[in-house]
């Protein structure tokens, strides 16, 4: 009973506060789908560019069998302009551009491979998405007149192929898509994070320094009680964020730009419930450990800082998965945030996600919370209110 009447009290103090409320929100909340539009802005406009079908090119009027050959591709043939090397590397020019020589057409008629250069800046992503395109094309040219060489001379073209490569992509659409939208499980994991965090300080370290501990301390109510009744608001706090966060996903998706990406991305009401069973325990976990530091701090904020190793800390630790290319390993789900980002990862996936897969973070991160608890009831029982 005294827990619970600790806890409404908290709540009610952390949702008073409605300017740092309305940040957390604001920061967290809103930050992901914005970062998920921007994306679909991106992926549609590399989509209008291969719309275009535009192949910029120095020298083509030395090539006229090639320009034949572009054109009825249905491509766009474009002079380059002249200073094109400074505006790639400035990346104000969006595709990479095509050097063909002046013996062009002499060394293709004497069956020569007449040389061309495709140009770009690996520091210019535009013009580099297009590189492979390009490629492509110019390689569809060299097996049409091989082909023609051949059947000049009599020679059937399949006499030369040896064996018929063909190509099976096992990814299903969530899949791909995950590989553009795996920033999602990350925008909600920091919103759980921050929107926890100053519930903590306050709450420990914050009502420290206003010196409204120690008189809350002067209750015949229990230490455990204190302690579980602060724990369980910063706990709702966080566990409210990573809800809107989750929702807000919801509507976000109806404004993106790119068909392609709308058609694969699927995060429904079944993904907000999978990712808030993940981020319930987490975001325990963390407002025990965020309480545990600041409670042994005597201003919010030096609270603040001794917590941004927490902070340092859940923000990296997902990267894990970004810099180890040998795919999921079975100890990530042993690391609190980590695991966490690898079951939101597979669930965004399309993946089974089994009972045992949730119960290991979840364990750990009821140790964690466990001894959060634990450490601030301590510190409250044992340690004289300065």
């Amino acid at each position: 009973m005294n827990a619970w009447v600790v806890f409404c009290k908290e709540l009610i103090d952390a949702l008073r506060d409605r300017r740092t409320l309305f940040m957390v929100l604001l920061s967290s909340v809103a930050i992901g789908p914005v970062v998920l539009i921007a994306l679909s802005a991106l992926v549609a406009g590399i989509e209008k560019r291969a719309e275009e079908r535009l192949v910029i090119v120095v020298g083509i009027e030395h090539a006229p069998t090639l320009r034949n050959y572009l054109e009825r591709q249905t491509y766009r043939v474009e002079t380059a302009p002249a200073d094109y090397e400074q505006r790639l590397v400035a990346q104000s020019l969006a595709d990479p551009v095509l050097l063909v020589t002046k013996d062009f057409e002499a060394e293709l008629a004497r069956a020569e491979p007449p040389l061309v250069e495709i140009v770009s800046a690996s520091s210019n992503p535009r013009a580099g998405a297009s590189v492979g395109r390009l490629t492509r094309l110019l390689r569809g040219f060299s097996n049409e007149q091989s082909t023609l060489r051949l059947i000049h001379r009599g020679i059937a073209p399949a006499a030369l192929d040896v064996m018929d490569v063909q190509e099976r992509d096992l990814a299903n659409p969530q899949s791909r898509a995950a590989q553009l939208t795996g920033m999602v499980p990350f925008f909600v994991l920091m919103a759980v994070l921050y929107g926890a965090l100053n519930a903590a300080l306050d709450t420990t370290a914050g009502e420290r320094e206003r010196g409204s501990l120690e008189p809350l301390l002067m209750n015949p109510a229990s230490r455990v009680s204190l302690v579980l009744g602060k724990w369980g608001a910063v706990a709702a706090v966080g566990m409210l964020i990573a809800l809107l966060s989750c929702f807000s996903f919801l509507p976000a998706q109806g404004l993106l730009k790119s068909e392609t990406l709308a058609a694969m991305f699927q995060f429904g009401l079944r993904e907000v419930a999978l990712f808030l069973v993940l981020l319930a325990p987490l975001a325990a976990a963390l407002a025990a450990l965020m309480m545990a530091i600041a409670i042994r701090c005597k201003t919010f904020k030096e609270a603040q800082a001794n917590n941004t190793v927490v902070v340092l800390g859940v923000s990296l630790l997902p990267l894990v998965t970004v810099f180890n290319q040998s795919g999921e390993a079975p100890w990530h789900l042993w690391v609190p945030a980590l695991g966490q980002v690898a079951l939101m990862n597979r669930v965004l996936k399309g993946e089974a996600v089994s009972a045992l897969d949730v119960a290991i973070p979840m364990g750990v991160c009821a140790l964690i919370a466990a001894g959060g608890i634990a450490l601030v009831a301590r510190q409250l029982r044992t340690a004289a209110v300065r």
